[in-house]
């Protein structure tokens, strides 16, 4: 099949675009053309790279008559984060390509109610911010075009994606890079609320997989959204002791109240700890595993220690111990 992925140089792109080449397919790969992929791979050598501004041609209405010029059998799209966007494209591909695959998020459900969270939803609550309203909308759009008789549609859904390249979402549900040099060091560890709060990750190829399977099993897709996350969450206690004994350190913590913690950090960290652990998310992924055949190779935790592991071998991360 010739399978059209926008915006394939990013984190799952590096590892999915790969993956199509292998098996057999003829890729063409849109992105802005700014970066390589974060793990080079032989591969790229047979795929066709066009250099697009989405945002751009969104805004200008030519994006869609682009992708559907190029006759693709499949479009994975990555990098679709409106509505408006994903309802133009629907409409420009309907009749022109065999399979939409749609790239959301988990954070398409809010804080969880019951655990695990499926894909109806009905385990947690609403979604809390604009991101998520609008990857929770274009979801229910696709679903309903696939139903109606329209253009056959998936949504995929990951949780946290992490991999070698970029810093993975540490145990206090943020980017700080000072948490792993404190754990490293076995220094106390400041934690806002009770540390059995979930954060729910998936190694970026792992969801490279499941896109692949997506577009190999069609029919077994059509009109569905999937899970895509870890076989296991991690709760933050739990993390910041796995992640103490990579170097070879006794975690150390210190529950803190979320006012206090707040004002011990920066307004963006304490804001993407507030994010990710109010959630406090555990998405179930039978269905992807059962229409797909989709097996995550990766715990949480393996996912976590590579992406450290890569950015201490780069020095991008300074830690007070080495890894064990």
């Amino acid at each position: 099949m010739k399978v059209v992925v926008v915006g394939g140089t990013g984190h799952i792109g590096t590892f999915l675009v790969p993956r199509l080449v292998r098996a057999g397919h003829d890729v063409v790969v849109l992105s802005r053309g700014t970066r390589e992929p974060y793990a080079a791979a032989p591969e790229w050598q047979q795929v066709e790279r066009l250099a697009v501004d989405r945002e751009a041609e969104d805004r200008d209405g030519s994006f869609p008559g682009r992708v559907a010029g190029l006759g693709a059998d499949a479009v994975v799209d990555l990098v679709c984060f409106t509505v408006e966007a994903a309802s133009a494209l629907v409409e420009r591909l309907r009749g022109e390509v065999g399979h939409l695959v749609h790239c959301g998020s988990v954070w398409r459900f809010g804080p969880s109610r019951k655990l695990p969270i499926r894909e109806d939803g009905a385990a947690a609550g609403p979604p809390t911010d604009g991101y998520g309203i609008a990857k929770d909308a274009i979801a229910r759009l696709l679903e309903e075009e696939t139903a109606s008789g329209g253009l056959v549609t998936t949504s995929l859904h990951p949780g946290h994606i992490t991999g070698p390249g970029w810093a993975p979402i540490g145990p206090l549900g943020n980017l700080d890079p000072g948490v792993w040099r404190t754990l490293s060091a076995g220094e106390p560890l400041a934690v806002p609320g009770s540390g059995a709060e979930l954060l729910h990750h998936v190694h970026a190829d792992d969801v490279a997989q499941a896109f692949e399977l997506a577009v190999a099993h069609r029919d077994a897709a059509s009109g569905e959204s999937f899970n895509v996350v870890a076989p296991s969450a991690l709760t933050v206690r739990g993390y910041a002791e796995i992640a103490g004994g990579w170097f070879g350190q006794e975690a150390t913590l210190r529950p803190q109240t979320w006012e206090d913690f707040r004002a011990g950090t920066t307004d963006e960290h304490a804001d993407t700890s507030w994010a990710h652990l109010h959630r406090s998310q555990y998405l179930a992924i039978d269905k992807a595993r059962g229409l797909l055949g989709w097996h995550p190779r990766h715990e949480p935790e393996d996912a976590a220690l590579e992406a450290v592991r890569w950015l201490v071998e780069h020095g991008q991360l300074e830690v007070a111990n080495p890894l064990r």
